[in-house]
């Protein structure tokens, strides 16, 4: 008996080891990919915003923050921003922008909004999930091309503190927050999820929040806000657009797998798991025929 279950497990082997070796790279999944597998983002969801060395591009998430993702356009489009800074920078943390005073009254947007820390549904919303053995979360996964998390259930689903996401600040009150935004630099603070309303993540220009000023210096404006405006407001001066892979297509879902275990030369270990913040989202800016 012990024979044959001997030669039972060399052949189970030899029949996978072919197999394994032809496990795909990232680069060979990136191959695989047509038009199908990416979406355009919409630019009436997508932020410019534009800081002394240039402009960043932000896609809102109005899913998962419905009220949020208006109230910020409304402040766009009133202008509130403009003129104001980035005023707190801490390195590997945040970059937090708006009004430092307080003071600023809108005239069309509201001051302060009701959080929204996650979206309960009746039913559970699926998502394209990774390995359920997140510290955080009973689920993660992407849902509309954003790192999100669900409970066990799967009827409250957030967007996570991954490096790059655009968020809410706020008091201790937790539907204080309104006007004062932040996105995340270096590390994923992912304690603070669900106890601040995520809403989008940069697209593009992350450079230009990483090259911020860290303290201000003399009389000299500090990380000066030029402008935040709605990219679908100003396609006459900029129509940059972009694309985002589905994260629900069959191209994703082989990326997940394929940086799960890593089978390029170079890797000796494989830890066969994948957070769901190293996980990136391929994004590119189209390329418009002029």
């Amino acid at each position: 008996m012990f024979k044959f279950w001997l030669f039972i497990t060399l052949l189970f082997s030899l029949i996978t080891l072919p197999i394994a070796a032809k496990q795909a790279t990232v680069n060979s999944v990136m191959q695989q990919v047509d038009s199908s597998d990416w979406r355009v983002v919409e630019a009436q969801n997508i932020l410019k915003i534009t800081l002394p060395t240039g402009a960043a591009y932000i896609e809102l998430n109005p899913l998962l923050a419905p009220t949020h993702t208006k109230n910020i356009k409304r402040l766009a489009r009133e202008g509130f921003y403009n003129g104001l800074n980035i005023y707190r920078f801490v390195e590997g943390f945040v970059a937090q922008g708006g009004d430092a005073s307080g003071k600023k009254v809108p005239t069309q947007a509201k001051k302060s909004i009701p959080a929204e820390f996650y979206l309960t549904t009746k039913k559970p919303l699926a998502i394209t999930e990774l390995d359920h053995n997140d510290g955080y979360a009973a689920i993660t996964g992407f849902l509309n091309g954003f790192a999100v998390a669900q409970n066990q259930h799967k009827t409250q689903t957030w967007q996570v503190h991954c490096n790059g996401i655009f968020a809410m600040a706020r008091d201790n009150d937790i539907n204080s927050g309104g006007t004062e935004f932040y996105v995340t630099i270096g590390h994923s603070p992912r304690y603070l999820d669900r106890n601040i309303t995520v809403f989008g993540r940069v697209l593009e220009g992350m450079e230009h929040f990483n090259r911020l000023e860290r303290k201000a210096s003399g009389d000299t404006p500090f990380n000066l806000i030029t402008d935040i405006q709605v990219l679908a407001d100003i396609s006459g001066q900029d129509n940059s657009q972009f694309k985002v892979m589905r994260t629900d297509s069959r191209v994703f879902k082989a990326l997940i797998a394929a940086r799960r275990n890593r089978s390029e030369a170079w890797f000796i270990a494989t830890p066969n798991y994948i957070d769901v913040c190293a996980m990136p989202i391929p994004t590119e800016r189209v390329k418009l025929n002029l």
